[in-house]
């Protein structure tokens, strides 16, 4: 073996490695909690890039958080495209907030903007 062949070897095991990190990273619901809170605010940014469309909201009460939506297909699937929302939209979300009470964000199951309900994760939400 040369050493040609072994350094790509070795890049493509660690190319491998970091995908497979920022795969776990932005997938599955681990780290946030298992009950749903709603958040009420006023949409601050916008992000439809991926892995997840994200939301900027500001809470009268509790400041700014970072709202993750589904990834860019299944958010589509809702209907929330690009255009659906504007920066200063009242929204509401209902979603699941992380384990870590200090971090402001939330994975959304539902998003209302201006009065418009999208519904991204279906058979994951739960209304009282």
């Amino acid at each position: 073996m040369d050493g040609t062949f072994l350094a790509r070897v070795f890049a493509g095991g660690l190319i491998a490695m970091m995908f497979a990190a920022g795969a776990y990273a932005h997938h599955g619901w681990s780290w946030a909690e298992a009950d749903q809170i709603e958040l009420k605010g006023t949409i601050r940014e916008i992000s439809m890039a991926p892995p997840h469309p994200t939301l900027h909201v500001a809470t009268e009460t509790d400041g700014v958080w970072l709202v993750e939506l589904g990834n860019p297909w299944r958010t589509e699937q809702s209907g929330f495209i690009e255009g659906a929302a504007r920066i200063g939209d009242p929204i509401v979300a209902l979603g699941n907030r992380s384990l870590d009470p200090e971090e402001k964000r939330m994975k959304a199951v539902r998003i209302t903007v201006s009065g418009k309900v999208y519904d991204i994760y279906p058979e994951r939400i739960r209304t009282n």
